[in-house]
């Protein structure tokens, strides 16, 4: 019976896919830091409009909640284990370099870029792209770049400017348009990391978008393709709160002379000075409350992470709402949490000629479906990835 079911799921997906084909238009949003719980919690009428007239659902990102790894993960398909952008912080070793946000010169390197982002997948099979500062974007990724990008090391579009870019690519002749638009945001995550989640400077924030997400659907829905376009607005991480009176300092349990390096971030990766180390270094954590510890290679299948070249010798994960590092902690926001703890969730609406209206998904979506399922959108094979259209199938129209 099983397998009979799944046959007819997936002749349905083929036969749908080629309705959502090459004459429709889809523009994939991400406001970081998008906890799923935003939009009921604050003032956000444009977020209730998409769940009353497209889809709702909560997406679960993949393992670290950070955000360079899932949206790569995003554009991929892949989780960051596999597409090789591991944290927002991570030791080359064959290169004897540090990944990190703030060296552009390393955070450029193509090489470690893994995976076939979605700005690729469908420019090679015939279809124009544009990216509006999404991670990777602007990376030369197997030699090439979609065909409209943003440096993110310029001077940067305000998010009003950024709407009003999507709709001048939208506004091209047809031969030179884009079929696929992907736009970052940095909020509500900016005001999330200073304030907290919970607070008004976040609502203000999350309200802000809001307003401006209903500004850019009222332009789409204004354009002679109006009918032809799928909107997607979700994020990379959710957000909690954590005080500096939760904070564990790594030295305050282990030897200098044992670390070549820590890189504290959620997970923070410990690298030891020498093999012999690893143990004392995993040893000396495992006892400490409040800390989660293993060896790389040694993560619980769940998290989908560890098997890296680039992993830290140890692993070190704190719960929820505690924090493990060497600067002192000033009290605010921060993610990169185990995945699967409700507050790393993140929120999902999509509204469009392809998808259900008025459709609430009671279960939560893995983050790595998206890159399928904007595949399926645009008509297009996606490459080999960790997600599966059939898990997202029930978001689409029949």
């Amino acid at each position: 019976m099983n397998r009979i079911l799944f046959f007819f799921v997936g002749l349905w997906l083929s036969l749908s896919a080629m309705g959502a084909g090459r004459d429709s238009y889809t523009v994939l949003v991400s406001l970081d830091g998008l906890r799923w719980d935003y939009p009921e919690a604050y003032d956000c009428p444009f977020f209730a409009q998409l769940a009353q007239q497209g889809v709702k659902a909560v997406v679960t990102p993949s393992f670290p909640s950070k955000t360079f790894p899932n949206h790569y993960t995003l554009a991929t398909g892949l989780v960051p284990d596999h597409h090789g952008i591991i944290a927002n912080k991570f030791k080359i070793r064959n290169a004897g370099v540090v990944f990190s946000l703030g060296d552009s010169v390393v955070r450029t390197n193509p090489q470690y870029y893994g995976g076939d982002p979605l700005w690729l997948t469908a420019k090679r099979q015939g279809l124009r792209t544009a990216t509006v500062y999404w991670v990777g974007s602007d990376v030369a990724i197997q030699g090439s770049h979609a065909d409209y990008w943003w440096n993110y090391m310029g001077d940067l579009l305000s998010h009003e400017q950024r709407v009003d870019e999507i709709i001048r690519l939208l506004r091209l002749p047809e031969a030179e348009r884009p079929h696929l638009v992907m736009a970052y945001f940095e909020e509500p995550d900016a005001s999330g990391h200073d304030y907290g989640p919970v607070s008004t400077p976040t609502r203000h924030a999350m309200e802000r978008m809001d307003s401006l997400m209903s500004v850019l659907w009222t332009r789409l829905q204004a354009l002679p393709l109006a009918d032809k376009v799928n909107l997607i607005v979700t994020g990379d991480h959710g957000m909690a709160w954590v005080s500096h009176e939760r904070q564990i300092f790594p030295y305050d349990h282990l030897k200098r002379e044992w670390v070549d390096n820590i890189l504290n971030d959620f997970p923070a990766h410990v690298y030891a000075s020498a093999p012999q180390y690893v143990d004392s270094i995993y040893q000396a954590l495992l006892p400490v409350d409040h800390l989660r510890v293993w060896r790389r290679g040694e993560l619980p299948a769940y998290l989908n992470y560890g098997t890296n070249v680039n992993t830290g010798d140890v692993v070190v994960l704190p719960d929820v709402g505690w924090v493990f590092d060497t600067t002192p902690w000033v009290d605010g926001g921060t993610h990169g949490y185990d995945h699967t703890a409700s507050d790393m969730w993140v929120a999902l609406r999509a509204i469009g000629p392809d998808f259900k209206r008025g459709y609430h998904r009671t279960e939560t979506l893995r983050n790595v479906c998206i890159y399928p399922l904007v595949c399926h959108l645009l008509g297009i094979t996606p490459s080999p990835c960790d997600g599966s259209l059939q898990e997202a199938a029930d978001l689409l129209a029949k």
